[in-house]
Order: C-alpha cells, then structure tokens, then sequence
C-alpha cells in the first residue's frame, strides 16, 4: 500500500520544503490542483527535476479538453494525471488514449460519484485507476466515508483513496485494502511533516 502526499493550498517554497523533509516516507508526490492553478505546469517541471524517481502526479480535475489537457501535464513530467468521473465519455477516452500515447496513466477521479453503475461504464471504456474521493468542502460533513469501497468491490482496477486522511481515520480505510492511501493536511499542515509521514507511512501495509 502506498502513500502518495499531496500538495495543495501552499506556496511553492512551501511545497518543496515539504517534499524535502517527507521523501523518505513517501512513495507518490501529487501537485495538487490549487498548485498546478498558482503556478501553472512550470512547477510540476521542477517537482520532476528535483524528484527525477518518484511518481509524480498532476492533479489537474480534467473535465473538458481531454486530449489537451493530458499533454500538458505528461509533457510538464507528470506520471499520472486526472481526470474527473462525471466528465464526457468522449473526453475520458481522450485522456486515456493520449495516456498510452506517453506511457503514462490516467486516474480518474470519482468526486461526487454514488453510482456503481458509472464506475462500470468507466471500466468499459478502459479505466484501471480510480480515486475514491470526498472533496475538501464536504469532509466539514464527516471523515472518509468508507462505504465508498462498495462502488469498485466487483472490478479488478487500481484504486487509491483521499478526504481528509489522517492517522486516527488510516486504519478504517486500510481495510477496505486500497492501492494507495492519498494523505494532504495531516502532513502538509503538521508540525512536524517529516513524523506525520513517517508515522502514516509505518501504519500501511507493506505486503
């Protein structure tokens, strides 16, 4: 199970003071969107050439423009890039094809998604990774909900999870056996980034 820490509401220096004390801990480093509009695609270039080895992915809530949009981000050295759930088909399967194009992947984002019946039709169209996400505006509501596991219990896909994520809320979600576990605040906003990463990072699976 992998930790992948994302960077959002914060300054570039910010960012990379961050990434600097958490390397070690974690495996994912995701531009958040809120970075990605400050600073453009010129940051996610410098994420990758300070960070040449890990996986860095572009948040970039694609919705329109598939095709474009994707190049940007693969173009700018991003791994993955996302792509929103409830967009047109026609502009997931541009995101997808323009994906295999660079080697690169997709995640798409299930944001506001209660139907199992989309993540089928997303599978149809050749989706293999997904983000089970409660946004930032709903999480005043409650933490994770981990009822959201049901939406892909029947499909082989990759599957990561984000919302709210700490340490007290980790070990719910652990069992429900995601991919990847993507941790913002709890890190980015600590006291000390470096122990609340390494302290998420000791809490997940490594087998």
């Amino acid at each position: 199970m992998k930790l992948q820490l994302a960077l959002d509401r914060l300054s570039r220096e910010e960012c990379f003071r961050i990434l600097e004390e958490t390397k070690e801990s974690v495996d994912i480093i995701e531009v958040g969107t809120g970075v990605i509009k400050e600073y453009g695609m010129e940051i996610v270039r410098q994420v990758r050439a300070r960070y040449p080895d890990k996986t860095i992915v572009a948040d970039m809530k694609t919705c329109d423009a598939g095709k474009h949009e994707a190049k940007q981000a693969f173009e700018a050295g991003a791994d993955i890039t996302t792509v929103m759930a409830f967009s047109g088909d026609l502009t997931i399967a541009d995101t997808l094809r323009v994906a295999k194009e660079h080697g690169s992947r997709i995640m798409t984002d299930l944001l506001e998604v209660d139907k199992a019946e989309r993540v089928e039709e997303l599978v149809g169209l050749g989706v293999d990774l997904v983000s089970l996400h409660v946004g930032k505006d709903k999480q005043q509501e409650g933490s994770f909900d981990t009822s959201l596991f049901a939406l892909v219990k029947d499909h082989d896909i990759e599957v990561t999870v984000a919302g709210g994520i700490n340490a007290e809320t980790l070990p719910d979600i652990i069992e429900g056996k995601p991919d990847t576990v993507i941790v913002g605040s709890a890190i980015t906003k600590a006291e000390n980034p470096r122990e609340a990463a390494d302290q998420l990072k000791e809490l997940l699976p490594q087998r």
